[in-house]
């Protein structure tokens, strides 16, 4: 019964559900991610380098089938015939999307340490003087002007 307890203490602490919600953040941000890095930047690539396709740069390592019906020089009908293919288009677009990835994320970074910043350098108000304190003082300056 302890285990679950300790279980329990465990899944519910501050720090486990933050990364919980980190996480399922980072997965919609990744979808981000790979929106900007297939539909915007991939395309302006595949224009400077006269219309490369990085996702099309494979080497087949498997024979074709005889019942093979699709284009031999298209990975994903090489892909869905069950081809053996060496698909390195598709990793240099995961490492594009990760570099981005990494930037983007580096840039939040930069951007709330620097509000923390602002946030630590700008004086903090006094608190406000307690009451007791200020009636102490009042009968204080009382007895002294009485005294004189």
């Amino acid at each position: 019964m302890s285990i679950i307890k300790e279980f329990k203490e465990f899944a519910v602490k501050g720090n486990v559900m933050d990364l919980a919600v980190g996480v399922i953040i980072g997965g919609a941000f990744s979808t981000i991610v790979n929106s900007i890095v297939k539909d915007l930047i991939m395309p302006v690539i595949g224009v400077v380098t006269g219309g490369l396709d990085f996702s099309n740069l494979f080497v087949r390592l498997g024979h074709i089938p005889a019942t093979f019906k699709g284009n031999p020089d298209s990975y994903k009908d090489l892909q869905t015939a069950g081809v053996a293919v060496f698909g390195y288009g598709s990793f240099i677009t995961a490492v594009i999307n990760f570099v981005i990835l990494a930037f983007i994320i580096f840039l939040m970074v930069k951007f709330v340490n620097k509000l923390r910043r602002s946030d630590e350098a700008a004086p903090a108000a006094p608190p406000p003087t307690p009451e007791d304190v200020l009636l102490l003082r009042e009968i204080r300056d009382s007895l002294q002007s009485n005294s004189r």
